[in-house]
């Protein structure tokens, strides 16, 4: 083999390796674009709080004073990131008050479903009934 044949051979080798690392950086530089732009997506959609559903339509674009709506029973409703400035007193009792409203709701559902069906009522749900 004549010796300039093997110039040739590492020209080949060497452009083939070049080839190779610039198509691996046009890969890796569409991926990271891409993932950029689902970053900055993902950042403007959870950088917005979401729209409390619980508010009352008819008190208004405004609301109250305090930034709380008041409910159907007088209290005021929470917003969102109120848990946050919230003492743990008032947390704990919110919790346990609608940790009981939902018990007491299942509780007529099911006395309401039983009675519908004509079963037995629970001696539970009688004594708190």
């Amino acid at each position: 083999m004549p010796w300039w044949s093997w110039i040739l051979i590492w020209i080949a080798l060497v452009s083939l390796s070049l080839l190779f690392y610039v198509l691996l950086g046009v890969r890796l530089f569409r991926k990271f674009t891409t993932t950029l732009g689902e970053l900055s997506e993902a950042a403007d959609r959870f950088s917005r709080l979401p729209s409390p559903v619980f508010a009352d339509a008819a008190a208004g674009p405004a609301g109250s004073a305090t930034g709380a709506e008041d409910g159907a029973d007088g209290a005021p409703r929470p917003t969102p990131g109120d848990a946050v400035f919230a003492s743990p007193a008032r947390m704990r009792h919110d919790y346990h008050a609608s940790k009981f409203s939902r018990q007491n709701a299942r509780r007529l559902r099911r006395i309401q479903r039983k009675k519908s069906r004509g079963q037995p009522q629970a001696l539970r749900d009688i004594e708190l009934g």
